[in-house]
């Protein structure tokens, strides 16, 4: 099928380092690679955060029980996004068709089994250099979930967008080191592969700004207002610059659900960020991306991380940057 000269299929690539394409591989589940893929799906990468339904009555929007990995969670205006996606159904009941192949290979280049280009609201393009261990784990852990049938809409997106899609290179080359990452490096790996420019970046009809990344302002309609991601950038007025390490892991922390239990929130404040899934990172994980956040260019950008749609309620300026003032 060709639509406006342009095949319907794209046809994406996926090799290691090395230059084994990966497309047929089938992998051997351990107890090691699946707990490995568990801690990365639910806790670095936080596959979980789109992929299940969330309940935003309550604070950060924990994820709904008996929805994890089986999608629908909405995307569109509120995310200033043009159109509408949702996300996937990735439990067994969805995917017991697609190969671990198949699996590899929307997670890392964004086309699915069909051959149509995913909405790049998924972070593919964070997963194109994914160490290969990492990215079989994940996959082995998705065959672990409980399999939960939930048909999902289907996403609308305007045609022009979805031709540009096709235009969008859809390769990736996974490294097959399985050496420790020093110091600085294993951050930037764990911040890319948890995303967290895709929030801390001021968006533009979806796409984001790329001239201050991390500094914060993509901005989500909620229920009571509208949320801005915040400035985390080494600025010390601004941003997280007087954060210590020890501060940067504390916040994450004080939403483990070992001990935080999330507080309806009514007519208030919430936020779309995930914190009781990134709360699972381990604190050495959580300082190593700390560290690398250190070496990002600084930017002055005073955010308002909530404005409230009415005036009983206020607004509330740039809650992450100081955590000593809380």
């Amino acid at each position: 099928m060709v639509l406006n000269g342009l095949t319907s299929c794209v046809h994406p690539s996926v090799k290691t380092d090395r230059g084994e394409p990966l497309r047929s591989i089938t992998l051997k589940p351990t107890p090691a690679r699946i707990e490995r893929g568990r801690y990365l799906a639910n806790h670095v990468a936080a596959c979980m955060d789109c992929h299940s339904r969330r309940d935003w009555t309550l604070l950060t929007g924990p994820i709904k029980p008996g929805t994890l990995g089986a999608g629908g969670e909405e995307y569109g205006k509120n995310y200033g996004l043009p159109g509408r996606v949702y996300g996937r159904n990735l439990t067994p009941a969805a995917l017991n068709q697609w190969s671990d192949g198949d699996l590899l290979v929307a997670m890392t280049t964004g086309v699915n089994k069909q051959g149509k280009p995913l909405f790049p609201l998924m972070p593919y393009r964070n997963y194109h250099q994914m160490r290969l261990d990492d990215a079989l784990a994940i996959v082995a852990y998705l065959r672990t979930l409980d399999p939960v049938a939930n048909d999902v809409p289907t996403a609308r997106v305007p045609a022009p967008l979805r031709l540009g899609l096709r235009l969008m290179p859809h390769r990736a080359v996974l490294s097959t080191d399985t050496t420790a990452l020093p110091g600085v490096a294993y951050g930037r790996y764990l911040t890319q592969m948890a995303g967290c420019a895709d929030c801390h970046t001021r968006r533009v009809m979806g796409k984001l700004v790329p001239k201050a990344p991390f500094a914060g302002g993509m901005a989500v309609q909620v229920k009571s207002g509208v949320v801005r991601s915040a400035n985390i950038t080494p600025h010390p007025e601004t941003g997280i610059g007087r954060w210590t390490r020890q501060d940067f892991i504390n916040r994450f922390k004080a939403y483990d659900l070992a001990h935080f239990a999330a507080p309806p929130v009514g007519d208030g404040f919430n936020t779309v960020m995930p914190w009781t899934l990134y709360a699972g990172m381990t604190e050495t994980d959580l300082g190593a991306i700390y560290e690398y956040l250190r070496t990002v260019p600084p930017v002055k950008n005073q955010i308002s991380v909530f404005i409230a749609t009415t005036s009983k309620q206020q607004t509330k300026t740039n809650h992450f940057s100081n955590p000593k003032s809380e």
